[in-house]
């Protein structure tokens, strides 16, 4: 996996865009026609999960793997909104080795940050050794989302959204949890819902239904539920408001 250096030189073929929707988020066209998606890198030369970066007019992009990245794959299955934003503080659970949270840390910039939750010791020598260290915007923490109140002392005030993408039973509760502790009023969280981590028996969209319930009954507006396939099976991303 290639980590530092090979930045690619600027490509006149190649064509970037900003999304028309979503701010600090852009569509590339590549060589063949292909289209992909795209964040500004702000650790320029360094890719994190050996993603393709171009340069395009003097700036240096990281291509956004749909495949690897769950919000890049509801940005794909046309979902209508994605609360994160320049200069957002984001509480981020289940970073895991960081593709996702580093294309985060690129979207809220350098006046934003992320606040890494992972529980598996090895994902998050990953997450430190090759993002965190690179990316002032980020902290890791070696945590279990399930106990929010343990790493409270770590996260200033409150957070603007909650990204969450765990492997656990209770998914939406763990999730509601955290936004008790750390949401502003009128924030946003977006839940990854892995049907097959809460019950591999039952139809994935009954489990879907069954996540957006605890949400609502938590005080949630549920505005989106956009299931993932073909990038994710049995997934969906849902995105909601605290009232």
């Amino acid at each position: 996996m290639r980590r530092g250096g090979g930045g690619e030189s600027g490509n006149v073929q190649v064509k970037v865009k900003p999304h028309p929707q979503f701010p600090a988020v852009y569509q590339v066209t590549l060589e063949d026609g292909a289209q992909r998606l795209a964040t500004k890198n702000l650790t320029s030369g360094r890719n994190v999960y050996g993603e393709r970066l171009i340069r395009h007019e003097g700036v240096e992009y990281r291509i956004w793997d749909a495949f690897r990245s769950k919000l890049a794959a509801a940005i794909l299955k046309n979902l209508k909104t994605v609360p994160i934003k320049p200069n957002h503080k984001v509480l981020y659970l289940g970073a895991a080795s960081g593709t996702t949270a580093s294309h985060v840390s690129d979207i809220v910039g350098e006046k934003g940050y992320v606040y890494c939750v992972e529980f598996a010791s090895r994902a998050i020598r990953e997450l430190v050794n090759n993002v965190c260290a690179y990316r002032l915007n980020m902290s890791p923490m070696l945590e279990d989302a399930r106990f929010p109140e343990k790493y409270a002392m770590f996260i200033g005030g409150k957070v603007d959204d909650i990204y969450c993408d765990i492997a656990q039973p209770e998914q939406a509760k763990i999730l509601a949890d955290n936004a008790d502790l750390f949401l502003r009023k009128s924030g946003w969280i977006m839940l990854a819902v892995k049907a097959q981590s809460i019950d591999v028996t039952e139809e994935p969209s009954e489990v879907y239904k069954r996540e957006v319930k605890v949400l609502e009954n938590r005080g949630f507006r549920v505005d989106e539920v956009v299931h993932l396939e073909p990038y994710d099976k049995a997934h969906a991303m849902v995105v909601a408001q605290i009232h």
